[in-house]
């Protein structure tokens, strides 16, 4: 069964070279001997932050949540830049937001919040965004489970 938004081979492509040449950068930069749970954490972090910004970046700006997703990274090192410059990381410590569900809410804002973008857009654009995003999603777990089957070998 094809998709409307089924992702072209080209794509695929990109996001996995772009994907694969991330990893090896982080392999150069990764420490000697056993990690420790916090060096675990910190490769899980930048393995989703890598995979994300591969496939934003394979798509491309075509699409509000490609868009909104580079954005995002991008401000995210910006802000974490500006903090190892003043050298407040080590000095504050890091809250996590959790966002509350309410009740009320509806399903639409709920899908507005898990799609990259969507806060801004129409049920229609919002819709089709969600079912390219999926795709993408789809494609990236496949490009993934690929490389981890070929290099398990």
């Amino acid at each position: 069964m094809t998709s409307i938004y089924q992702i072209n081979s080209a794509t695929r492509i990109r996001f996995a070279r772009r994907f694969l040449i991330s990893l090896s950068r982080m392999r150069r930069a990764s420490t000697l001997g056993p990690p420790s749970d916090e060096e675990i954490r910190t490769r899980t972090r930048r393995i989703r932050i890598v995979s994300y910004s591969s496939m934003a970046f394979a798509v491309g700006s075509s699409r509000a949540w490609s868009r909104a997703l580079v954005l995002k990274i991008r401000n995210r090192a910006r802000f974490r830049g500006i903090l190892r410059n003043k050298c407040l990381a080590s000095k504050k410590k890091r809250v996590i937001k959790r966002h509350k569900v309410s009740r009320e809410m509806s399903k639409t804002d709920m899908l507005r919040r898990l799609v990259p973008g969507g806060a801004g857009m129409g049920i229609c654009g919002l819709l089709e965004e969600t079912a390219h995003y999926m795709t993408c999603l789809a494609t990236q777990v496949k490009v993934m489970q690929s490389i981890a089957d070929h290099y398990s070998k």
